[in-house]
């Protein structure tokens, strides 16, 4: 008999309090090894709709719902006796007669069951905008027949509701419905397109079907049951989205790329491609690794929830930051650990060797800027090099006399670098990636990426040879609207090409839909890398509602703090925990400003402060983004430090990703604030897309 759980079971189960989850975890392990239920009282609930909905006694109060055929077991839910009594009631599990897919269907009897919201602020195509509406709302779904609602997984009670939806009603309807359901019309109502998707054959396991993957895990073991219970709250680790599913079992004959907005899963196709990598060949190493060392320990957490320690799985997965990992191997490369000349090195020698050469006409930043981005980015070693070198992004045109003047400071720096056993991450990427070229044996089976569009030419080239030449080496994960670090460079001209292996994620889950649409305005409507891929911002969706982002302008730093402050409290008071809220600010020392704000609060030490910077990978139920001030945001330094028109440019578009970043962080709840006057990027966080 099959055992299976299934995520209303682990969403009931997160919200009992510790005494409680001990009892179930004992019943829910007692029913795996003997799924006659003997001991656990179990009894048939009459009034459900579906006869095969049974409850099991975890104790006095506590009850297991579970729906038993001859075939399979499925823990359904749990909770306190008449709340699970209701809940079995109300539903029935069955394959949708249409899909093939295994669903929750939630029993369809009265329409006033389900009430509207007051306000919703969803942004419809042109013909829908508010101003547009009559005064009764019209239906968003009255143009599609029963068999369009039929092909996306709408449960046949539901097809009258689901037509009549106006609005006001939508989302409210919305959590009635099976997720593939109520994504596919998310998606309709958004861009006025129904994607259907395309049939699967699963007549001989209806729970097979990849919808139905996403909401039932089957069970194989006592060790996989326990680890399904050690991290209920982490569903992602256990249901995928079937786009996800896909990219995460498809195999690559070269480079493959996940993209898509932020909160999307791109992390989360990253760790389980990992995962499903090194389960697939027993002896296959994989390395999974991320910009930095508090990135890729947060990998290293979630690659538990999916792989128990004792599975031989993850020993077999190396999790590091891109500079960890290299680190580590020139290590074993040379014996020592590098010595990094930091930006005050570079600007010393620099200084020192343009007055070796009386250089005239050129910039201290400029000249720190050329080497960073275009010398040693590039591993450039000789004029000859210099001269035909494609000066990417940078509109200060220098011609071939121009460069020649300039070659001798390079030069002069890098034998001083070498005299004194300096060298650079990207000088230890590039020797590492030249080494390993060389070598047909690799370190590691299979190469898995993650914030890949923060990788700077040399970081790619190092992975590009650290990864075998064979089908599956080497998976790229990132969003080009959270580039932050890095100028744009081609991929295609170090070797990874991945024209027609790089798919788009649509499906937001992190971020209400309120949050993800404003956060957006910030952004071109369609982003483009240097080798001609697209990342269209339009047509993604949101899978949840929220409140309006609140933008506060303040008279000075007290009234600020007074605004975030109160705003806090309102969040607690609402049951928002204090380790669910982050506030964020441009600069490190700004993070005292944000301190200031909460002290005294109730929880305060447990709220995340932090620059923008750092805001990569974290999630909030809510978050504030502080000192959005004119000067702070974009930094009048960086601006300063700008050293052509080009790199003016980008700096401004990597302000712009910052906020959307930090932005992005919030779930349901966010908050912009600054002192008069504010950050020209507020005004255009509440205006249409940019073109």
């Amino acid at each position: 008999m099959n055992f299976l759980i299934a995520d209303t079971f682990t969403a009931s189960f997160s919200r009992l309090p510790g005494l409680d989850q001990k009892a179930v975890k004992a019943s829910v392990f007692d029913l795996q090894m003997n799924p006659t239920g003997n001991g656990l009282q179990l009894h048939r609930i009459d009034k459900s709709k579906d006869q095969n909905f049974w409850s099991a006694r975890v104790n006095r109060d506590i009850r297991l719902i579970v729906h038993r055929t001859g075939q399979s077991l499925l823990v359904a839910y749990v909770g306190h006796h008449d709340d699970a009594y209701a809940w079995a009631e109300r539903r029935r599990i069955e394959a949708h007669p249409r899909t093939g897919a295994v669903q929750i269907v939630e029993v369809r009897e009265r329409v006033e069951d389900v009430a509207p919201p007051p306000t919703l602020h969803f942004v419809f195509p042109e013909h829908a905008k508010d101003e547009e509406k009559a005064d009764t709302a019209p239906a968003l779904f009255a143009s599609l027949n029963d068999d369009a609602l039929l092909s996306i997984g709408v449960p046949a009670d539901w097809l009258v509701d689901v037509r009549a939806a106006s609005e006001d009603g939508f989302f409210a309807l919305a959590s009635h419905l099976p997720a593939e359901a109520s994504e596919a019309l998310l998606e309709y109502a958004a861009t006025g397109r129904l994607v259907t998707p395309t049939p699967v054959l699963v007549a001989a396991n209806p729970f097979a079907h990849p919808d139905a993957l996403r909401r039932i895990r089957l069970i194989a073991d006592q060790e996989e049951l326990e680890q399904a219970l050690a991290f209920p709250w982490e569903k992602w680790g256990v249901f995928l989205h079937p786009s996800q599913r896909t990219l995460v079992e498809r195999s690559f004959s070269g480079p493959g790329r996940v993209a898509g907005s932020a909160g999307t899963g791109k992390t989360i196709v990253a760790i389980h491609r990992a995962v499903r990598l090194a389960r697939e060949t027993p002896i296959a190493k994989v390395l999974l690794a991320s910009f930095s060392e508090p990135l890729a320990a947060e990998l290293s957490k979630k690659v538990l929830v999916l792989a128990p320690e004792t599975s031989g799985v993850v020993p077999r997965i190396t999790t590091a930051s891109f500079q960890g990992i290299a680190e580590q191997m020139f290590q074993l490369e040379h014996g020592v650990r590098p010595r990094i000349a930091n930006d005050v090195v570079l600007r010393e020698r620099l200084r020192a060797a343009a007055a070796s050469i009386d250089l005239k006409g050129f910039s201290e930043r400029f000249l720190l800027s050329e080497w960073t981005n275009v010398i040693d980015a590039w591993g450039l070693t000789s004029l000859d090099t210099y001269s035909t070198v494609q000066r990417m992004g940078r509109k200060s045109r220098l011609g071939p006399n121009q460069r020649a003047r300039l070659w001798p400071v390079f030069q002069v720096v890098r034998d001083a670098l070498a005299a004194e056993r300096y060298t650079t991450w990207a000088n230890v990427f590039n020797g590492l990636a030249d080494a390993l070229a060389k070598r047909e044996n690799k370190p590691f089976d299979h190469v898995v990426i993650d914030e890949a569009q923060d990788l700077a030419p040399a970081e790619l080239r190092f992975f590009a040879a650290l990864a075998p030449a064979k089908p599956d080496g080497l998976f790229l994960s990132g969003d080009i609207g959270q580039r932050i670090f890095q100028h744009p460079f081609s991929w295609a001209s170090l070797g990874v090409d991945v024209k027609g292996r790089s798919h788009t994620l649509k499906v937001c889950y992190r971020t209400s839909q309120q949050i993800r649409s404003a956060a957006d305005k910030l952004l071109p409507t369609v982003l483009r890398d240097t080798d001609g891929l697209e990342d269209e911002r339009r047509g993604i969706i949101s899978v949840f509602d929220g409140p309006t982002p609140e933008v506060k302008s303040l008279a000075d730093v007290a009234a600020e703090a007074a605004t975030v402050r109160q705003t806090v409290k309102t969040w607690r008071a609402e049951g928002i925990r204090s380790h669910e809220i982050g506030l964020f600010v441009r600069t490190p020392h700004l993070v005292t400003r944000a301190r200031a704000a909460i002290a005294g609060l109730s929880g305060a030490d447990e709220m995340t402060t932090a620059p923008m910077s750092l805001a990569k990978g974290l999630e909030f139920r809510a978050v504030v983004v502080m000192a959005c001030d004119e000067g702070l945001l974009p930094l009048d330094e960086r601006v300063a430090d700008a050293a052509d028109e080009a790199e003016l440019d980008e700096i401004y578009e990597t302000e712009r990703r910052l906020l959307y970043v930090a932005c992005t962080r919030a779930r349901e709840h966010l908050l912009l604030t600054g002192v008069m006057p504010t950050s020209e990027y507020l005004a255009d966080f509440t205006t249409q897309y940019r073109k």
